[in-house]
């Protein structure tokens, strides 16, 4: 019979305020979003109110812009937000989740993209923004 054995297990140390643990570091983060018609719209750090830093892209020009943000950006803060809208297709998703392993892109994330996000993106693809929840 094999004698149980243990092994230590390291735990991250308790960050002073918790909600911050899992934040990204804003010049770090580079927020990919894709919309319908094979559409790809970025944007680096924190979404300006107004969209200044909203861009559009192509699945070609992508790459140049992984490449050019992990060029400028130090390895540790690096990190990609994928959020495909409810039109996006899985073959989008397929081929940005590609790009992050052709780039070696280390930490990336896909979540559910933002309403004031989805609304950029359907007014970028010539969409009328839709109208507000009624109360």
């Amino acid at each position: 019979m094999s004698s149980p054995t243990a092994m230590k297990l390291f735990m991250p140390k308790d960050a002073d305020n918790p909600e911050d643990q899992n934040k990204a570091k804003e010049s770090g983060a580079l927020t990919i979003m894709l919309g319908k018609d094979n559409n790809v719209f970025y944007y680096e750090g924190i979404l300006d109110p107004a969209g200044a830093n909203f861009k559009s892209s192509n699945f070609k020009e992508i790459r140049d812009v992984i490449i050019n943000k992990k060029k400028t950006t130090n390895p540790e803060d690096f990190v990609v937000v994928i959020k495909p809208n409810e039109e996006s297709k899985y073959k989008n998703v397929i081929d940005i989740l590609d790009e992050m392993a052709i780039n070696e892109v280390k930490r990336y994330a896909m979540v559910d993209i933002a309403e004031s996000e989805n609304q950029l993106v359907k007014v970028s693809e010539g969409g009328a923004p839709a109208a507000p929840a009624a109360n």
